[in-house]
């Protein structure tokens, strides 16, 4: 049985997180993992561990394409195979292999999967608008937190805590917690949408809208799909006649995803394209830098301590009170409930499930 839905995309790494050469360690799922680049720069991925004294392989060394253990030298291919034998006449086991995770490279992050059932490329929503635009316009980071995954995920589908929570960069100036977000299901995901105006404008978008400090539109929509990735969209106009989206507005377009270490740490990864100023390389470090340290500073102390005074992962056996803000995130909490109850049901059944879409 498990824990996490298994057939189906995490984060494993930005890309840039990855070195051109040596070994690169993470624990994913409860599972350590060792990352590597091919010589053409392919990204590998082997569950970190050797067969035969289980001494992690991310303390080897690298010989080519190939990994050698520390401990006895057993070497093994980008496959998993062992191909080298040091000892006695050089015999390889038919047991000497190290199972290998499929990798994909997309969107400035590497997408690992773990399940049993064959990796499906298609199972990734489309973010592909994180690759247009100016190189300058978008960026990414990585924050590591002591708290579950599913923390993480309510707080990012529940905005209505940024006027409490956050500072005056990102104010509403109170607009959002009196509001009941528009809820919709749809291929599988869930969205809430927001839509509100406020003077002056949100403090992110403000100087680059026509008349900075005057009253504008705004919108927020936050996507969830399964397992852990949140796409976000928020935008500003003062136009009254544009439709209030990315392309009509002073926007930004986010992706938060998540990526369990264990059940009580979790591996946050954040991208971010604007469509405004999009050329300014310093701007552009000066942004990320800010949301990371936003997460860090304000949101990421809160749910740690929500973790820990939790003492459990189990959210709906402490009897929570709900209120309007909560639909989007309960809603996710109860439809990640059922996959995983579905797919640990057809293991049971018939073996491995078919791949999460």
């Amino acid at each position: 049985m498990h824990k996490y839905l298994m057939n189906t995309w995490y984060v494993a790494a930005l890309s840039t997180e990855l070195p051109g050469e040596g070994l690169f360690k993470r624990t994913l799922l409860d599972t350590p993992v060792v990352m590597y680049r091919k010589a053409d720069g392919t990204a590998v991925a082997l569950h970190d561990r050797c067969p035969h004294r289980f001494v992690p392989l991310s303390m080897g060394r690298r010989e080519g394409d190939d990994v050698v253990c520390a401990y006895h030298g057993l070497k093994f291919d980008c496959s998993g195979k062992c191909n080298h034998n040091p000892h006695g006449n050089g015999s390889i086991p038919t047991a000497a292999r190290v199972r290998t995770f499929p990798l994909m490279e997309r969107h400035g992050f590497l997408w690992i999967w773990m399940g049993d059932a064959p990796a499906d490329s298609s199972a990734l929503p489309d973010y592909s608008p994180l690759d247009r635009g100016h190189p300058n316009g978008v960026a990414h980071t990585y924050m590591a937190r002591p708290c579950h995954y599913e923390l993480i995920t309510d707080n990012v589908m529940d905005l209505s805590h940024v006027d409490h929570l956050h500072g005056e960069i990102i104010t509403t100036r109170g607009q959002l917690s009196p509001q009941v977000p528009k809820l919709q299901e749809e291929n599988g995901g869930v969205a809430v949408r927001w839509q509100w105006q406020q003077t002056p404008p949100i403090m992110i978008f403000n100087d680059f809208l026509p008349q900075p400090g005057v009253a504008a539109r705004h919108f927020v929509k936050v996507s969830w799909n399964a397992p852990t990735h949140i796409q976000l969209t928020i935008g500003a106009t003062q136009d009254d006649a544009a439709p209030l989206d990315y392309d009509h507005c002073t926007s930004q377009y986010d992706l938060h995803t998540c990526t369990p270490e264990t059940e009580h740490s979790t591996h946050y990864f954040f991208a971010t394209r604007r469509n405004h100023h999009e050329e300014d390389a310093a701007f552009n470090q000066l942004k990320i830098r800010g949301m990371h340290q936003a997460f860090v500073d304000e949101d990421g102390p809160i749910l740690d301590a929500v973790h820990k005074t939790m003492g459990t992962s189990d959210f709906f056996s402490l009897n929570p009170v709900l209120i309007s803000s909560d639909m989007g995130p309960v809603r996710v909490r109860r439809l990640l409930r059922q996959m995983i109850h579905a797919q640990n049901e057809a293991r049971t059944e018939s073996g491995p499930v078919l791949a999460a879409r």
